[in-house]
């Protein structure tokens, strides 16, 4: 019998799941369209590979297992799955029709609403997926200001630019890598020290899972203004989350140019650059950017359904609520453990597991691969991360600390004894970047 949400004795059959990896193999490279959701991020031989379907904040697997969702579609799910409002929203354009050989109605409508909810967008042009709009916002920049050079702290997609800074960048021309560099989160000066006279751009995650301190965001606006360079926020995971507006409508900190995707229509793809209309304003004829899809008319409903939900139901104040009680919840469970090599932390709307190899003598993805064996025993798909959506309830918050609470004294028997891997009935998980940090410094590369 297919697990519940419940305490259950054994773990998942996967069965459908594993038969269906078995054709992916040599077809489909690394199984997966989208990394996070592959079998290198999820147990491999505990964790279920496929889903089939989702309503609210619960989902099912192909062999029929039923699980608490907190990774909401690696972000995109704001509300819930299959919310009533959007999917209606969704059926009444289907039945009209998806695709035109002209511009339709929805994207004036669509983009009047980005433009009434979302500081500074003056401007507004759709596309599908977060790094196209990343990457429309970095040539952007190097046309307005003249410079050639990209300074990026964060994730920002897939393309050349970006991915060139990361130890995943094969297939990269060195040309291409000697124009992007990182700074670190946090550290005004690793900026500072990296700005030349052909920098055209600054983009940043506003925040990841650490919080700006010191003013960090409002310094990083400053120094932008005054080396007359484009400051540029990639909000994938802060738009729609944090606040109605996104980062700069939390933090009171406006861009030149912000990029938002994922939450913006419950699970549909669409992405929008957003900004100042003199910059905007070089798509017209000297900047390209164009796709078949961006008008694409179901996301576009979809898009204005959510974000009037999420207005309306003050949609950002429930995730801040009720992911407040998990991150508490969790660190409080912490203290009764007596354990200090593990914690919760972030946003509420978005926050974090961490686990310290120094504190526990153990390996991190060792202890991350424990945990989320036992949260997915007892019905609760575990990826590190609590992407809240309007769809959680109490009661699967309630649930979820109960869980936390066994999975902890399991972790920290296993931490005791310093063989987690005695603990692991699956494969231990792999990290996406063998280096993420320090990557490319141009203070340290020039």
């Amino acid at each position: 019998m297919a697990n519940k949400i419940q305490f259950n004795k054994d773990y998942p059959e996967i069965k459908n799941s594993l038969e269906i990896f078995k054709r992916s193999e040599g077809l489909i490279p690394a199984s997966t369209q989208t990394l996070a959701k592959g079998p290198t991020q999820w147990s491999f031989g505990v964790a279920p590979v496929y889903l089939d379907y989702g309503k609210g904040s619960h989902v099912w697997d192909v062999d029929g297992n039923e699980f608490i969702d907190y990774n909401m579609g690696i972000g995109p799910i704001s509300l819930g799955y299959a919310y009533d409002s959007v999917d209606n929203a969704i059926k009444k354009q289907l039945a009209k029709g998806i695709t035109f050989s002209l511009t339709h109605p929805l994207e004036v409508e669509f983009s009047e609403l980005i433009r009434k909810v979302v500081p500074n967008a003056e401007s507004v042009r759709i596309s599908k997926t977060g790094c196209d709009v990343t990457s429309a916002a970095v040539r952007l920049a190097r046309a307005f200001t003249g410079r050639s050079k990209v300074l990026c702290c964060g994730y920002h997609g897939w393309h050349d630019w970006y991915i060139s800074v990361t130890d995943r960048n094969n297939g990269i021309p060195d040309a291409v890598k000697d124009l992007s560099f990182t700074f670190n989160y946090n550290d005004i000066d690793s900026l500072i020290n990296s700005i030349d006279d052909d920098i055209a751009c600054v983009i940043l995650e506003p925040f990841i899972f650490e919080k700006p301190k010191d003013d960090f965001l409002k310094k990083v606006r400053e120094i932008c203004t005054q080396n007359n360079i484009l400051l540029i926020f990639d909000e994938m995971w802060t738009g729609f989350r944090i606040a109605p507006g996104g980062a700069q409508d939390f933090f009171g900190v406006n861009a030149d140019l912000a990029c938002f995707s994922k939450a913006i229509a419950n699970g549909m793809p669409v992405s929008v650059i957003t900004g100042r209309k003199d910059v905007m304003s070089l798509i017209e004829k000297d900047v390209f950017f164009f796709t078949t899809f961006g008008g694409e008319a179901l996301s576009l409903a979809a898009a204005i359904a959510t974000i009037n939900e999420i207005v309306e139901k003050n949609v950002t104040g429930y995730l801040d609520e009720k992911g407040a009680l998990i991150q508490k919840g969790y660190n409080s469970l912490v203290l009764k453990h007596g354990i200090d090599y593990t914690a919760c932390s972030g946003y509420n709307c978005r926050s974090i597991i961490t686990f310290d190899s120094v504190k526990s003598g153990c390996n991190q993805l060792e202890m991350k691969t424990l945990m989320q064996q036992e949260m997915i025993k007892r019905g609760i798909l575990w990826g590190g991360f609590h992407n809240m959506c309007f769809s959680h309830s109490d009661e699967d918050i309630n649930y979820t600390l109960k869980a936390y609470d066994e999975t902890l004294a399991i972790l920290k028997k296993a931490v005791e004894e310093k063989d987690i891997r005695k603990y692991l009935k699956g494969k231990v998980l792999e990290p996406v970047f063998r280096k993420t940090t320090n990557v490319l410094l141009k203070s340290m590369s020039s």
